[in-house]
């Protein structure tokens, strides 16, 4: 289930004249109960259906709908977002999942995966789909969901690092932002070769040329990269930098870098 602890700092712009209605479905009874209380803390009207027949039935009556994927017995929730995109084409549709196996191209238009991400991210998306219509652009800060994505894929153990090609950070996991010593959020908007302008001669280039030509580089020496092994220790990287499309739709590059050998230098 969502991470639904802490408080969003996101607050909702309603009147009681016209409270948000959301739709939420889910197979199992305690989501729904704190998922509904959650959301009505926040000023939504929620409406709960745990099949897929009882949330059809409430699709006349809803603003925005909130729909798990998996519902047992080979149900989906993606087949009451069909049904509403062809009813009411203008209503947004979030659906939760539990795993990766989403199916891109299919009529939602958020995705949010449960267990990752927080009732924060849920209703900042709520409150984003709010006023907007379907066919007018909706904007959503989700860069730390889109490149968590990738962290989860690489594995904790290796080092992660999103950039634009100019070296200005747009992401790090925990285990970069531990070995560089700096919460995580102290990274997003700062360059990376004013930071560490040691890394500049070499990893500039590198990373304008990876960008710019969306092509992968490999790097199996330490050149560098990370600049903190411990006193007496030398440490084998192996470096990967690849070329991925940014929230933004620029292009920019994903740098991982994970131990292959440390030596005791004597």
């Amino acid at each position: 289930m969502l991470k639904e602890t802490g408080q969003a700092e996101v607050g909702v712009q309603t009147t009681p004249e016209q409270p948000v209605r959301v739709l939420l479905l889910d197979d199992q009874e305690d989501n729904l109960l704190l998922r509904s209380t959650i959301l009505r803390k926040y000023g939504y009207l929620t409406e709960t259906a745990s099949t897929i027949g009882e949330a059809e039935k409430l699709l006349d009556e809803i603003d925005i709908a909130v729909l798990d994927y998996h519902l047992g017995a080979g149900k989906f929730g993606t087949e009451v977002a069909a049904s509403l995109r062809q009813r009411h084409p203008e209503v947004p549709i979030i659906i939760l999942s539990a795993t990766l196996e989403r199916r891109f191209g299919g009529p939602e238009d958020m995705h949010l995966l449960k267990g990752y991400s927080s009732i924060d991210d849920l209703v900042a998306a709520l409150r984003s789909f709010e006023a907007k219509k379907r066919g007018k652009p909706v904007v959503v800060d989700a860069r730390e969901f889109f490149y968590s994505r990738i962290n989860m894929a690489m594995g904790d153990d290796v080092v992660l690092e999103v950039l634009d090609g100019d070296g200005i950070w747009q992401y790090v996991n925990d285990t970069c932002a531990k070995l560089l010593d700096h919460p995580r959020e102290w990274f997003p908007g700062r360059n990376m070769f004013e930071e560490m302008p040691d890394l500049a001669p070499d990893w500039r280039a590198i990373l304008h040329t990876v960008a710019e030509t969306r092509e992968t580089y490999i790097d199996r020496t330490y050149r560098g990269l990370l600049n903190l092994p411990r006193k007496g220790e030398e440490w084998v990287w192996n470096v990967l930098a690849f070329p991925l499309t940014l929230h933004s739709g620029k292009t920019g590059v994903v740098l991982t870098a994970r131990i292959l050998e440390r030596k005791s230098i004597l």
